[in-house]
């Protein structure tokens, strides 16, 4: 009982900052109320895990730490649940997130419940470190808390298009039945009524890297149908099911690197358009940096 109020204090600070972290944004996930339920009632297990490392510590109960420790692991089973999730709503997607993305979006859900665990930890810290202070120790607990919660969730925040890369309106065409963005080929759309839909509706985007890493990043193919898929989803598009030729394209130019997206937004608005790319998350795991590397700098 004597760390009665450290566990509370702590466990609840740790819950806080999971319900901080959640985001419901255009991706729509995770879905409200029932994905929040599940990640906030994960995120206040984990502030319990981190509330109760300090105490167990301090009375020297190692088998028990060894036990919390052996619990936190089993958190690597939230990536499983919400990979297996999204890929069996893969299906219903008009435009394809695809398996980079998929694994990007599991692994942020597993680390956000590992950051409950560390804000419960240090708001446990903090608040027996200032035991002197009596029943006024929640303040500088809470102080360590907000901190934390708001440093780690700005640690997550990764990259963005907007930042690798300069992105420009260009025209498109046809050439006979072939459509043709800037210099890049991109498909051949066979009806005449969807290449009139093209011309009419259509809106086409060069994405120029700003370096070699940039460049290698964006070759991704995983990160070529992130794109896709989320200017998608913050536009709109203009297609039905088993409408194939109105499918988003992105087509990567093999001498310069450039990226070329072709598609139909619900509504022809260049600057949502070009917001909607350049707001597109970096994949982590598209992520390349050749000029890490000796051989990398000498062909750069």
């Amino acid at each position: 009982m004597n760390y009665a109020l450290t566990v509370i204090t702590a466990a609840l600070a740790g819950f806080l900052a999971r319900w901080y972290m959640l985001r419901r944004d255009y991706r729509q996930y995770p879905s409200y109320p029932q994905g929040w339920a599940i990640h906030l009632f994960l995120g206040f297990i984990g502030g319990l895990i981190g509330a109760i490392i300090v105490p167990a510590f301090l009375e020297k109960e190692f088998a028990a730490l060894s036990f919390l420790l052996l619990a936190a692991s089993q958190f690597r089973e939230v990536r499983k649940v919400e990979r297996d999730t999204l890929e069996a709503m893969e299906s219903t997607e008009m435009v394809k997130r695809g398996t980079a993305y998929i694994e990007g979006i599991a692994r942020v859900f597993e680390t956000r419940n590992y950051l409950a665990i560390w804000v419960a930890l240090g708001v446990s810290l903090v608040f027996e470190f200032f035991a002197w202070l009596g029943p006024w120790r929640v303040l500088p607990a809470a102080l360590a808390g907000l901190i934390l919660a708001v440093l780690l969730n700005q640690l997550m925040q990764g990259k963005q298009i907007g930042d690798l890369a300069r992105v420009q309106i260009v025209p498109l065409k046809f050439e006979n039945s072939m459509l043709v963005v800037g210099p890049k080929y991109m498909t051949n759309i066979g009806l005449a009524e969807a290449r009139e839909v093209f011309v009419k509706r259509g809106l086409a985007a060069v994405i120029q890297p700003s370096g070699p890493n940039a460049k290698a990043t964006l070759a991704n193919v995983g990160q070529m149908q992130a794109i896709a898929h989320d200017v998608a989803s913050m536009v709109g598009i203009y297609m039905d099911v088993d409408e194939q030729e109105y499918t988003p394209l992105v087509r990567r130019d093999s001498d310069t690197g450039n990226l070329y997206l072709v598609m139909i937004p619900s509504e022809q608005n260049r600057d949502a358009f070009l917001a909607a790319i350049r707001r597109v998350p970096v994949l982590e795991g598209a992520v390349r940096k050749p000029l890490t590397s000796l051989p990398g700098k000498m062909v750069d």
